[in-house]
């Protein structure tokens, strides 16, 4: 297997990495999973990295009480355990900047008293750049806050021209459905500008996902190919191996379809397919994406079970260990019929992509993590050396490996040393970690960084997340009107018969999940 070692030079590389401005960081829900595991972690390498400004705080919101003392050692713990590698010295000069205010999220005397706090600290730590207001707490808290936020006079940007900017970072998922998505939406815009509102969606701040915008449009040998005359089909997976873990109860209400499909497969469908924005800002390209998913195919009611599948994971095994199936999960109703397992059927109807379908599937439980974004290009129209046997060759695959190891991948057919006639499938692989010797950084570092810079290209806008709504609520309806129930798939397998059969009826199948 050739792998692809560039000769990189300082004039092949341009790298725009800014650092952020003096910035206030409040986090509701801070005591939580989401800001030990990732937020905690991902602002350390940002910390370690030079691009968090000295004028920098973090000021934790729960309901939890805590002191700041407490706080901070929370925070060097759940840091330890996951990044060993920092020093003494580092950490504390990091954690030294955290403090902790408690309260009722549905009082109003809490945001007062966070006004009161944030003045403080401002003065202490000389911050007068951006205030962001993440939350990391359950989206029916999205509302409650934005609103208590905004009467509180904390949503409003500066206006005396010191320069303050208030942004508000919103985790998915973003609404259940179409209806409750633009409610959401509204009861936002109440209190915040949408050029204030950063959308999350961590698919996004992966570096090959990243790069889908640079490999299209920074060459010009594949986008002239990157159409209907010469790609068959393209896939988009995400498969994971583990199951519901912690997250029973919140998954259980979302589904496989709202959890994964609504942002993160719609997302990367939208960059994979979409036209060339204008230039690099961040309108242009959500334009362009907003677009796209405005020209995927409406489906009928009567056809939705020849294009989406959903299933549910059983029993099984997974890396030779027996796991439970879904219904015997922790915190999961024995009788669920949520689904754990999305495939789907999906066209374009745009100049680009008629007639190219697009096969989507997601899926917990899975034989492998594996996470990617293949191009199958057509066969050869006539194959000249048919007299030799050779007259069906594989198709050319593009990958773009997203998870767990991110990449590139071409294949294609070369001659072999050997007989006149000796012809084999090539695979030219490009590792990040080979070819840049680094680890790749977590996604967060660079959502996070972002929002600091108020940089929105990597986060979804209101019309986008309404967009994929409409698209996806019909589907969610109609499974829920009918109160079926999903196929059953055994825990450890790659697919189940009725979602090889989305695919398998076209005469096509589904790339095997290998996890690297």
């Amino acid at each position: 297997m050739q792998k692809i070692r560039p000769s990189v030079t300082p004039q092949d590389v341009v790298c725009a990495e800014v650092a952020a401005p003096p910035t206030t960081l409040v986090v509701f829900g801070a005591s939580g999973d989401l800001v030990r595991r990732k937020l905690l972690i991902s602002l350390l390498q940002i910390f370690k990295r030079g691009l968090l400004s000295e004028q920098f705080y973090l000021l934790g919101a729960g309901r939890k009480e805590l002191s700041d003392e407490k706080f901070r050692q929370i925070a060097q713990q759940a840091i330890q355990e996951s990044c060993g590698s920092v020093s003494v010295k580092q950490l504390e000069s990091f954690i030294d900047k955290f403090y902790y205010i408690s309260g009722d999220y549905s009082n109003a005397s809490f945001y007062s008293n966070i006004k009161i706090k944030l003045d403080e600290l401002d003065k202490k730590h000389r911050v007068d750049g951006g205030v962001l207001f993440y939350l990391a707490v359950p989206p029916f808290l999205y509302s409650t806050i934005a609103e208590h936020l905004g009467k509180a006079g904390l949503s409003c940007s500066d206006e005396a021209g010191s320069g303050r900017q208030v942004r508000l970072i919103v985790e998915k998922p973003f609404g259940r459905d179409l209806q409750s998505a633009v409610e959401l939406n509204r009861i936002i815009h109440r209190c915040f500008d949408e050029s204030q509102v950063y959308r999350i969606d961590h698919y996004l701040g992966k570096e090959t996902v990243q790069n889908i915008l640079m490999f299209r449009f920074a060459n010009t040998i594949f986008e002239p190919v990157w159409n209907r005359n010469f790609v068959d089909h393209i896939q988009i997976t995400i498969a994971e191996s583990i199951g519901v873990e912690h997250r029973g109860g919140y998954y259980d209400r979302a589904g496989a379809i709202r959890d994964m499909f609504q942002n993160h497969m719609l997302q990367m469908l939208a960059l994979v397919a979409m036209e060339p924005p204008t230039s690099f800002e961040a309108d242009h390209i959500r334009d362009e994406k907003v677009k796209l998913l405005s020209s995927i195919r409406p489906l009928k009611p009567d056809e939705l079970d020849s294009f989406f599948v959903r299933g549910q994971y059983g029993p099984g095994s997974i890396n030779g260990r027996a796991v439970v199936g879904y219904r015997a999960e922790p915190g999961i109703n024995p009788q669920s019929k949520t689904d754990t397992f999305v495939a789907a059927k999906l066209f374009i109807d745009n100049w680009r992509w008629k007639g190219v379908p697009f096969y989507l599937r997601t899926g917990k439980r899975l034989a492998s993590k594996d996470t990617e974004i293949a191009i199958t290009f057509k066969k050869v129209p006539h194959s000249m050396f048919l007299s030799a046997g050779l007259g069906d060759m594989p198709e050319n695959v593009l990958v773009l490996q997203i998870q767990p190891e991110e990449g590139i991948s071409l294949s294609f057919q070369a001659k072999r040393p050997g007989s006149k006639i000796c012809m084999g499938t090539l695979n030219m692989n490009f590792s990040y970690q080979d070819v840049f010797g680094v680890t790749m950084p977590e996604a967060y570092q660079r959502l996070l960084l972002d929002c600091m810079l108020g940089d929105q290209t990597l986060f979804t806008r209101y019309d986008g997340v309404e967009t994929a709504w409409q698209l996806l609520t019909p589907v969610i309806e109609s499974w829920q009107n009918r109160d079926c129930s999903p196929y059953e798939y055994a825990a450890g397998s790659d697919s189940f018969a009725a979602a090889d059969n989305l695919i398998e009826s076209d005469g096509r199948k589904w790339r095997k999940l290998t996890g690297i």
